[in-house]
């Protein structure tokens, strides 16, 4: 669910019934949709092609939050596809966005019912650090969903993904102007680079708050394409396609 699908006044509640308890949802303002925008060599330390990861490991420290819900679908603001089968997923807060570095990661939220996994996929525009917001499925497994807003604590895990990362070129991608993301990875990604398949050096592509990463004049292509993960782990997909909202499987995934 984008930014802009919010009702007016209502921050972190569902749809349905704008939040059983709408005393307990914080108020807040329409946003803007982020998710609107304009138009690979083998690592020998990542694990096998196709190999499902092992179980999420933390990957930061547990810090105090506020959980609230939205009627999520597993899209959002990080531009990924609806996810009708894994709703799982949240809205993370405006000052931990980090021109949507967070997308794709994974969270461990602990309520008074108990903890969830759920993966960031959106962007809550009105909700302060610390602030979770929940798809509905999610919440009501750490808390009864008519409270609406309740004190957790979370932290950042390495996610449950199985197989390969994936590269999605955007609609409107060619030769002059290609945008890409990096899809299914096991931990956020911090940089995407690129070169011609026969040779050169990588070049820095540009990452936008709409969790693409932008280059001009690269070429028809095929690429080497260098995904760099938070804790600086490397994977290289070589011979890449160019192609317009082409989604081209990898071969490795981050440990």
């Amino acid at each position: 669910m984008s930014d802009s699908d919010r009702p007016n006044g209502v921050a972190g509640c569902g749809l349905a019934a704008f939040c059983v308890a709408l005393a307990a949802c914080a108020p807040m303002a329409s946003a803007p949709n982020d998710s609107s925008a304009p138009p690979a060599g083998s690592d020998s330390s990542a694990p096998p092609v196709g190999a499902d990861a092992s179980a999420p490991a933390p990957i930061g420290e547990f810090r105090p939050g506020i959980a609230t819900y939205y009627d999520a679908t597993g899209a959002g603001a990080c531009s990924f596809d609806a996810s009708p089968g894994d709703l799982m997923v949240a809205a993370m807060n405006t000052p931990e966005w980090s021109n949507s570095a967070v997308c794709g990661a994974c969270a461990e939220v602990e309520g008074p019912m108990g903890t969830v996994s759920v993966r960031i996929v959106d962007r809550c525009p009105e909700c302060a650090a610390g602030h979770l917001d929940l798809s509905r499925e999610a919440f009501a497994r750490i808390a009864r969903i008519e409270l609406g807003r309740v004190t957790t604590r979370w932290r950042f895990t390495s996610c449950p993904v199985s197989g390969s990362i994936s590269l999605k070129w955007k609609d409107g991608t060619n030769q002059w102007w290609a945008a890409i993301q990096a899809r299914n990875h096991r931990l956020p990604v911090e940089r995407i680079e690129a070169r011609p398949s026969a040779g050169g050096a990588f070049s820095a592509l540009e990452r936008q708050s709409y969790n693409y990463f932008i280059g001009t004049n690269l070429g028809v292509g095929p690429f080497d394409v260098r995904v760099t993960a938070s804790d600086g782990q490397q994977l290289t997909e070589t011979n890449v396609r160019l192609g317009d909202n082409l989604v081209v499987p990898g071969t490795q995934q981050f440990r």
